[in-house]
């Protein structure tokens, strides 16, 4: 008879052994770079007023002249717009429940609300980084100027198309935006062209560079309308970004100051113990974002993610 069956099996030494779990993996979360590179202000009343000046009609002069005979200084001032623009906080908000006895009987080695209330929040601030992009009333993609916005010249994203992006914002540009599909065709575009592009650790993470600016990768930039799209081809959008106040850039907005405060924007209320043993949760996150110059942000439009190149049949 075979050793096997004389040594307790598997399945039986099993039923005494210790387990090691994971906390809950959340397959949808990202590491949202959008939030960690854009600057963000808090506000006061949930109201962000960006005035600006009315360019190119200013009757302001200057003197600049050796000329002793020339001493009558100019004078004028500089126009404000009299409308200027208004960005209000919108909300995202979910309600969590929690059954307390699972909570009471089920939370070693983890807090069953305190993993059901994380991943609420990864949630929430998933689609914040979406809506920064493309919200009708303030996301950067919709909102860019028409005098900012550039097609491709072949479909596919060149070296040329994001110089040309450059040209747009070149006042300290800050970041790249683009859909990891869109990056990936840049690098063969650019690998193709003989200029491979550098990567450098920024924040905490490794980025492809294009002219010293980081690519910072996000699925929300859709890709024909879609995260993650199944075909091969497609077209997205590619963005680039000036961020900070004192740049007259792009921000994001918050409400400062919440009763009680989770994270940046972020309260968290406890709604109570209805009759069933549920606890709720009132999750609310308050942001928006404003561009406070039109040469904060350009967008590169009609990106195609699906051309490849063979290289053994067509060298460059």
């Amino acid at each position: 008879m075979s050793d096997k069956y004389n040594a307790l099996s598997r399945e039986s030494a099993y039923q005494l052994a210790n387990v090691n779990k994971t906390t809950p993996q959340y397959g949808a979360l990202t590491p949202r770079w959008l939030a960690k590179f854009i600057e963000f202000k808090g506000l006061d009343s949930g109201i962000y007023r960006v005035n600006k000046v009315v360019e190119g009609d200013t009757p302001l002069d200057v003197l600049c002249s050796q000329d002793p005979a020339k001493i009558e200084i100019p004078q004028g001032y500089i126009e404000y717009q009299h409308k200027p623009r208004e960005y209000q906080l919108s909300s995202i908000s979910t309600i969590l429940n929690v059954d307390t006895r699972v909570q009471d009987v089920y939370s070693s080695p983890y807090d069953q609300t305190g993993e059901q209330l994380a991943l609420a929040v990864e949630s929430l601030r998933e689609r914040q980084e979406s809506q920064i992009i493309n919200n009708d009333d303030y996301g950067l993609l919709k909102n860019a100027a028409d005098s900012q916005r550039i097609q491709t010249r072949y479909g596919a994203p060149q070296p040329d198309d994001l110089d040309e992006l450059l040209s747009k914002v070149w006042k300290e540009p800050s970041f790249f935006l683009a859909h990891p599909r869109a990056i990936a065709a840049f690098e063969r575009e650019a690998t193709r062209r003989g200029v491979p592009p550098a990567t450098a650790n920024i924040n905490g993470g490794n980025f492809v560079l294009w002219r010293g600016v980081p690519i910072l990768p996000t699925d929300k930039l859709l890709v024909d309308g879609l995260k993650n799209p199944k075909s091969k081809s497609g077209k997205t959008n590619i963005l680039l970004v000036r961020t900070g106040e004192t740049k007259r850039g792009v921000i994001g907005l918050y409400q400062a100051g919440l009763q009680n405060e989770h994270s940046r924007g972020l309260s968290v209320r406890f709604r109570g113990v209805d009759d069933n043993g549920l606890a709720s949760y009132l999750l609310s996150l308050y942001c928006s974002a404003a561009i406070l110059a039109d040469d904060a942000v350009a967008v590169l439009e009609d990106v195609e993610v699906g051309d490849y190149y063979d290289y053994t049949r067509n060298p460059v």
